[in-house]
């Protein structure tokens, strides 16, 4: 699949959905996408950078994902990048470390989740700082500074 393919079928599958400050959601799948691009993502990464939550959210199955027509690369990332029910935060992030090409996926995906001008769209300043909060540990974890 070409990366505009891949572009529209995140779209498409993520159609009707929104963030938690009711925003479509297709503007986060853009943003991670483009700060895979400035952050010099190749192609497997940027293509993954749209799928990134497609499996979580169940936009798309993980069926689909194996039988894309996707780099292995690609599909790996996706799988890194996809957190599993009851699974530990620092499960998670190990498995991001050993998935070649998904750090930065994930750079690009906390870095929109924890951009101060989205979180201040959210009304319930609880849930702000829940945020906030969760996003700078899994930072962390991951070995990430700045952004």
């Amino acid at each position: 699949m070409s990366l505009a393919e891949v572009e529209a079928l995140a779209r498409a599958a993520h159609e009707g959905q929104t963030d938690k400050a009711g925003r479509p959601y297709a503007e986060h799948l853009s943003a991670v996408a483009e700060g895979v691009r400035a952050r010099g993502g190749d192609d497997d990464q940027i293509a993954a950078a749209w799928l990134h939550d497609a499996v979580e959210d169940d936009a798309l199955s993980a069926r689909w994902l194996d039988q894309a027509a996707l780099s292995r690369r690609t599909k790996d990332i996706v799988r890194a990048v996809t957190k599993r029910a009851g699974e530990t935060p620092e499960a998670y992030a190990g498995r991001v470390l050993a998935t070649p090409g998904a750090l930065l996926v994930k750079e690009a995906d906390l870095a929109h989740n924890a951009d101060p001008a989205r979180l201040a769209r959210l009304d319930d300043a609880a849930t702000r700082k829940r945020l906030t909060e969760k996003y700078a540990r899994m930072r962390a974890l991951l070995g990430l500074t700045g952004d």
